[in-house]
């Protein structure tokens, strides 16, 4: 039998880790609302409450589903689903995926059809992040605790330490960016999809700061993508 990415198997296990999020979301949504009740908050305060943050979810819904659509391209539904959806991003999905397949001496420029690269794939995908569930309750404290030290002692300091960690993880994406340049205007692509991408960001922060449209901070990052993605399909079909 051949190995499908987006095989009924796949689906049924996508599904069952969604519906557990989804189940441990709403557990916690009725907590809280009991917990408000039992504090005195009123109910149209809470209504509120609720209504806003479903509002503000929708921005960052839509750069998950950018990321997914993305990932499907190779990966099929599932796996970047589960991966999306309940952690991940793309900024990490993608390069991992990008430098398995590597490993192997292949490209993702088309569905994956091996499932030892599949499973590869995924297994880096899924221990490579789970670190960061890990650690940060473990050394968030410690770590903040240090840089506030920092910050006290020599505030220019601590700003110049946190500027550099900030510069430090661009530049781990930056490599993925010019990773191809030398294969010519099809090298260069990334680079004009993060010039346009950083563009838009910037007219975006203008119009933030001087038309005051504050809604569009939460909107910002999933407007970009869409108009970065529009340019790399446009970049794309011009050179074939």
């Amino acid at each position: 039998m051949n190995f499908n990415v987006n095989s009924t198997f796949l689906y049924i296990i996508a599904a069952c880790v969604i519906v557990f999020v989804l189940a441990q979301s709403t557990f916690f949504l009725v907590r809280a609302w009991k917990r408000g009740k039992e504090l005195g908050i009123k109910v149209p305060t809470m209504k509120k409450t609720v209504i806003s943050t479903v509002v503000f979810t929708i921005a960052p819904a839509l750069s998950i589903l950018i990321g997914v659509i993305t990932l499907s391209k190779f990966l099929g539904i599932p796996l970047p689903w589960i991966r999306m959806s309940v952690i991940g991003a793309i900024t990490y999905e993608l390069p991992a995926a990008t430098s398995t397949a590597n490993a192997f001496g292949i490209s993702l420029s088309e569905t994956i059809t091996d499932p030892k690269i599949y499973a590869a794939i995924a297994w880096v995908m899924t221990l490579g992040i789970i670190p960061s569930i890990i650690l940060p309750p473990i050394l968030m404290k410690r770590i903040q605790g240090g840089m506030l030290k920092l910050k006290e002692k020599d505030s220019k300091w601590g700003d110049i330490f946190m500027t550099s960690i900030f510069l430090g993880m661009i530049s781990a994406f930056l490599g993925v960016v010019f990773a191809d340049v030398r294969e010519g205007f099809s090298g260069w692509i990334p680079v004009f999809v993060l010039l346009i991408s950083a563009a838009v960001m910037g007219i975006i922060g203008l119009f933030v700061k001087v038309f005051k449209m504050k809604w569009l901070e939460t909107y910002a990052l999933a407007i970009s993508m869409v108009i970065a993605m529009a340019g790399a399909i446009l970049l794309a079909n011009l050179i074939g």
